[in-house]
Order: structure tokens, then C-alpha cells, then sequence
């Protein structure tokens, strides 16, 4: 009987282990489908191109530093990027014209207040901070979770 039920927890543990790291993998998976997907818009392929960079990036330099992060750390990542993206866009849409620019740099400092890796090399971490005509004028080196805590809490007061 003590066989079957570690038998069973041990299968538990695994599946629940592959469904947390799918959520990195979904969000990964989902971005990089539209980025080769020939009918997406620009748009849609711009967004989605920051999506696939940024994930790239941060497991870039977890394995570079010899960082050991568990599957959670992925996936929160993950999400609170793809909801950052989202929230962004949904509360650019909605803010009125005189507040539009305040909505961008609230993210924008998001980004910049919660470095994830402290990385120096700007000209790589900024390119699409630095790039005018992109949709996601964000730092790739990003804590996802904390710069979305962040700007969450001030677009709201902003927005009120």
C-alpha cells in the first residue's frame, strides 16, 4: 500500500511539474507562433517579436550567469510579462490623449526600476526602448513580476 500511494504522489508531483513549466512555455510557444505566422499583423508580430526577445534574454542569462531557477520562476516571468504587455496596451487604449504619454513612461520605469539581471551592456537591454516606432518600448533586462506589480499599482492612480 506505501508503494502505491508514493507511487502516486511521485506521479503527482511530476504532472503538476509539467503543467507549471508549460505556462512558460504557452506564453514562449503562443509568441513565437504569431512572430511566423505569415496572416499576423505588424502589430501583432511586433508585440509578440518583444515577447520571444525578452524570454530569450532572461533564460539567456540564467544559463550565462549559472543561475538555478525553478519552473515557478519561469512562469511567473512569463505571465507577468504577457499580462504587462497586455495591461499596457488595454490602458494606453483607454487613456484619455493628455494622459497617453504619463501611461507610457509609468511602464517604461517599471521596467527600468526592477532590473532583473543588472545587466551593463544598454545598447542591447534598451534596443526597443530606444527604437521610436516600436509597440513595447521596453527594457529587456526586467524582474516581469515586479516592474507589473508596479506599474499596476501607479496606472491606476493615474488613470483615476
Amino acid at each position: 500500500m506505501k508503494k502505491v500511494i508514493f507511487t502516486l504522489l511521485v506521479l503527482m508531483a511530476s504532472v503538476s511539474g509539467i503543467q507549471a513549466q508549460s505556462l512558460y512555455k504557452t506564453v514562449y510557444d503562443r509568441a513565437t507562433a504569431v512572430v511566423n505566422n505569415p496572416k499576423a499583423s505588424d502589430e501583432e508580430i511586433q508585440i509578440n517579436q518583444f515577447k520571444v526577445t525578452a524570454l530569450n534574454y532572461m533564460s539567456t542569462q540564467i544559463n550565462k550567469r549559472g543561475l538555478k531557477k525553478d519552473s515557478y520562476f519561469y512562469d511567473s516571468q512569463a505571465v507577468n510579462l504577457a499580462s504587462f504587455i497586455t495591461d499596457f496596451q488595454a490602458n494606453l487604449a483607454k487613456a484619455p490623449a493628455t494622459k497617453r504619454t504619463e501611461v507610457i513612461r509609468i511602464y517604461q520605469e517599471a521596467c527600468k526600476n526592477n532590473p532583473m539581471f543588472k545587466d551593463t551592456n544598454k545598447d542591447m537591454i534598451n534596443c526597443y526602448v530606444e527604437d521610436k516606432l516600436t509597440l513595447t518600448p521596453f527594457c529587456i533586462d526586467t524582474n516581469w513580476e515586479k516592474a507589473y506589480d508596479q506599474a499596476t499599482t501607479l496606472v491606476k492612480q493615474a488613470l483615476k
